[in-house]
């Protein structure tokens, strides 16, 4: 929480979150925040300087929520990601459910690890221009149990947004889990402390089963002062792929002949734009299967101009042109790596064997998609580098003891 931010739940004299009196104090008594309160850490949180350095060079910063499980909040944020990143925007991905991370899968990098350098952690590059970071990467073993308790949560969350090198980037999704629990406070008072986010996408289905739950996600979002961009609603009918025939499989209860249901009546109670509806679509489950975009395999799909059209609408809604980054860094086909042979941009001839993520063959192995082969194939090409020099190798131990220690990475940087 912010400094001396009183919880929603606190009795009527409640000292403040931040306050050397907050849970020892009389009012305090018989407040279910008496424990947390008590042993947490008092006066401002020092690490919010360093989280504010690191996001000065992420322009805009967008949170995926809803209230409910499984309405499809990881196959939105990569579609969008992967959408965005095709029009050329930097775009990272933040896997914030740290219990039950689907991202890496999603984009089609289960396989990768996280990288430690002098900058901090290295995201995982799914492409040239978008990339992720997740507890998946991080697991000794893929169906490994995430058993983390509050504070351990807010800590992974809150190194995903201190020490992930992310460079600079046009956008920031934030993937969360379902409800409003630590994971969402955490993200939202960290924001908060540093200039805010632009806002949420909140993400139902059309049945009220699902509805009832979201709407407490976006009373959430206004308490937290979390501004909601749009409200989508996922697995809107069944469109047949021969008939286009369209059948609703979660079938909203309506109030009334020619009145508005599903995510378009609750965007119209809350006073919150309506983005649309995704059909179900059989390929868009194959598609995160095979970790690729949709629109890269079925563009003309209903759900893929659905995806499309919502992108759009992100695009417009935070002003994602204003600004954008230009990718420096377009290789001809078939050329040659540019750090083969090179300069290390101060003058001084390097051995690409000894320095390059291109060459070095256990670079290579160790991280395939995060750099690009000796060879930039046009797929594979390396991403746009950052202003510095050639990065020190470090070797830290990850997060948790629990989680597959951070390997060391050389990483070199184009003055």
């Amino acid at each position: 929480m912010a400094d001396n931010e009183t919880p929603s739940n606190a009795p009527e004299h409640c000292p403040g979150t931040a306050s050397e009196a907050a849970g020892k104090a009389a009012a305090c008594a018989g407040c279910p925040n008496q424990a947390t309160c008590a042993s947490a850490p008092k006066g401002p949180d020092p690490d919010i300087p360093l989280i504010q350095e690191r996001m000065t060079s992420v322009k805009h910063k967008v949170m995926v929520l809803s209230g409910k499980g499984g309405v499809g909040k990881s196959t939105l944020t990569k579609e969008l990601g992967l959408a965005l990143g095709n029009k050329d925007f930097q775009v990272g991905l933040i896997d914030a459910d740290i219990c039950g991370p689907s991202l890496p899968r999603l984009v089609g990098v289960r396989q990768e690890e996280v990288h430690m350098s002098n900058d901090g952690w290295e995201p995982v590059a799914v492409d040239e221009t978008v990339s992720v970071v997740s507890v998946g990467f991080m697991l000794q073993q893929l169906d490994q149990a995430v058993i983390f308790q509050g504070a351990q949560k807010n800590g992974l969350i809150k190194d995903f947004i201190k020490n992930v090198s992310w460079g600079d980037l046009d956008i920031l999704l934030i993937d969360t889990p379902p409800g409003t629990s630590d994971e969402h406070l955490s993200l939202a008072s960290f924001f908060k402390q540093v200039g805010g986010c632009d806002g949420a996408i909140v993400v139902t289905t059309p049945q009220d089963v699902a509805i009832a739950d979201v709407r407490k996600e976006i009373a959430f979002c206004r308490k937290a002062g979390v501004p909601v961009l749009g409200v989508v609603e996922n697995m809107s009918g069944f469109v047949c792929p021969k008939c286009t025939k369209t059948t609703e499989i979660f079938k909203p209860k309506a109030r009334g002949p020619g009145t508005k249901k599903g995510g378009e009546k609750l965007a119209e109670d809350f006073g919150v734009p309506f983005w649309g509806r995704v059909p179900l679509d059989p390929r868009l489950m194959q598609s995160c299967e095979e970790g690729v975009a949709l629109s890269s395999q079925y563009p003309d799909s209903p759900a893929s101009k659905a995806l499309g059209s919502i992108a759009d609408l992100l695009v417009t809604s935070i002003r994602l042109e204003d600004g954008r980054l230009e990718v420096d860094m377009d290789m001809d086909d078939g050329a040659a790596c540019p750090y083969a042979g090179g300069s290390s941009g101060g003058g001084e001839d390097v051995e690409a064997a000894d320095h390059c993520h291109c060459c070095r063959p256990e670079d290579r192995q160790a991280m395939p998609k995060a750099r690009g082969p000796a060879v930039c194939e046009p797929e594979r090409r390396p991403p746009r580098p950052r202003a510095g020099g050639l990065s020190a190798v470090l070797l830290l131990s990850g997060p948790d003891p629990r989680l597959r220690p951070l390997k060391a990475v050389r990483r070199w940087q184009k003055q």
